[in-house]
């Protein structure tokens, strides 16, 4: 088992944002957290990634627990957070922030040699390597945020609403790209509001509900399920 999830409960002050759930992820899965805004997706994430401390309940990364850990170390694991809202660094170029994403890495042809095979999977990217990075388009700071994550080799990679403001055509570009890294080897814990296009890729999901997991199966099965239809599907 890569990741373990059990009993957590997060709180925000007053607010018990994730209130006891449990759930796991094999290595070499995608699986996917489907709910609506303020269903605690985001939360589960920056609790994994160590930015949120559980009051209760714990994170397990390939057998060790890691829920008391500082962000940087759980880097160093393995575990790379692309966040909500991309949070790129606009003012540096691309090249700069893939750049900030390898600072696990201390070999400058390695960190050369990686920023290279990035640009071979963007070659958006690669025209705009001296870009400041505030000038790209929504699409384009979503490859960049993807590119940058990848910079640290994780073997789990979490992937926070990739698709948030980008057009259809676009949002199959990263949906495509998502499905690339996990063949070559990446799990990925994804958190998605297009339900439909997060379920078609996901080898297993779970449906959060404020801050409870109401439904669980292959991503083929809650595609089909009439409660999810109705909810994240459009009714369709």
């Amino acid at each position: 088992m890569m990741l373990k999830i059990d009993n957590l409960n997060v709180h925000y002050g007053a607010i018990h944002a994730l209130q006891g759930i449990s759930f796991e992820l094999e290595k070499g899965e995608i699986v996917a957290l489907i709910g609506a805004n303020g269903a605690g997706k985001s939360t589960t994430l920056n609790t994994i990634s160590g930015i949120l401390r559980p009051r209760e309940g714990s994170v397990l990364f390939q057998g060790q627990p890691i829920h008391e850990m500082p962000p940087q170390e759980i880097v160093r694991k393995g575990i790379v957070h692309v966040p909500e809202g991309r949070k790129i660094f606009p003012r540096m170029t691309v090249w700069e922030n893939l750049e900030m994403g390898a600072y696990t890495q201390s070999d400058r042809a390695t960190i050369n040699r990686d920023i290279e095979s990035a640009f071979e999977r963007f070659s958006r990217l690669k025209e705009r390597r001296n870009q400041v990075s505030g000038t790209l388009s929504g699409g384009e700071q979503q490859m960049l945020a993807i590119a940058r994550g990848l910079m640290a080799h994780p073997t789990l990679l979490l992937l926070d609403e990739p698709s948030m403001g980008l057009s259809p055509i676009l949002v199959e570009q990263i949906f495509d790209i998502i499905q690339d890294i996990n063949e070559q080897g990446t799990s990925i814990l994804l958190v998605e509001q297009n339900a439909q296009m997060a379920l078609a890729i996901a080898d297993r999901a779970y449906v959060l509900e404020t801050g409870k997991i109401v439904m669980q199966g292959s991503g083929d099965e809650l595609l089909e399920n009439p409660s999810v239809i109705e909810a994240y599907l459009g009714g369709h």
